[in-house]
């Protein structure tokens, strides 16, 4: 019995129930489609140290999956004890999303063109579930995954109220999907996210294409853990027939 299928069975014997195949994959973009976290974290390091902030580069991988204004409150409410007015967050997340755009294009995922292929080939229903705010990289979707994402099934930052690790953006692609919770994959790469995930009933993949060790992903809920996506585009079809009856 593969790895797969013997996760897809602790997932379904865990929510009591059986389907007969996948239908949505719900897929996260930074760090995902795009090897673009490694620019993020340098600029929120630059922006929050810029204010004089205490903090690492590496915690920003931690906040992976926030909104931009969620992100910005954990430094305010830590650095002066209350939260970013509407205002300080525009102000700063257009700062944040400036230094990001000066470092250049972020490279396409390896291995990420192969694994929408397969979803798209396998009739599988692809929604991008993202924390993200950053038209930048939202605008080139078309462009670099042509056919891939329609306009209508995506979720972004500026469509929830709460971002990751609340359920909500799972729940709405879900929803976008016309699917239930069972009958879906969320597809991550980073704790909050893969809570996130797992809060919605998905079965959640982790995906380790950055320093969160597989432990994190794991202690957040992931039901399986690839090393890299190359890894995870091979095995894919084992995990899509290990949801057929």
């Amino acid at each position: 019995m593969t790895d797969e299928k013997k996760s897809v069975d602790r997932y379904f014997a865990s929510v009591r129930k059986s389907v007969t195949g996948v239908k949505a994959a719900l897929i996260d973009m930074d760090g995902v489609l795009y090897d673009s976290m490694k620019n993020h974290t340098a600029a929120w390091y630059r922006m929050a140290t810029e204010l004089g902030i205490q903090c690492t580069r590496d915690e920003f991988y931690a906040y992976e999956g926030m909104t931009g204004a969620a992100t910005i409150n954990i430094l305010f409410r830590r650095a002066y004890g209350r939260n970013a007015t509407p205002n300080e967050v525009k102000e700063l997340y257009g700062r944040k999303a400036r230094y990001f755009i000066e470092m250049g294009e972020p490279q396409l995922m390896p291995g990420a063109a192969d694994m929408l292929g397969i979803l798209r080939d396998a009739g599988v229903t692809r929604v991008l579930v993202t924390g993200s705010g950053q038209r930048s990289i939202l605008d080139r979707l078309d462009r670099d995954y042509p056919g891939i994402f329609e306009h209508d099934k995506r979720v972004t930052a500026l469509n929830v109220s709460h971002g990751k690790p609340d359920p909500e953006p799972y729940l709405k692609g879900q929803q976008l999907a016309g699917c239930n919770a069972c009958e879906a994959i969320v597809i991550e790469n980073a704790p909050l996210g893969v809570l996130a995930g797992h809060r919605s009933g998905c079965f959640t993949v982790g995906i380790t294409t950055g320093p969160i060790p597989e432990a994190d992903m794991v202690a957040s809920g992931a039901d399986i853990v690839y090393r890299s996506m190359p890894e995870f585009a091979k095995r894919l079809p084992d995990l899509l027939n290990a949801f057929k009856l």
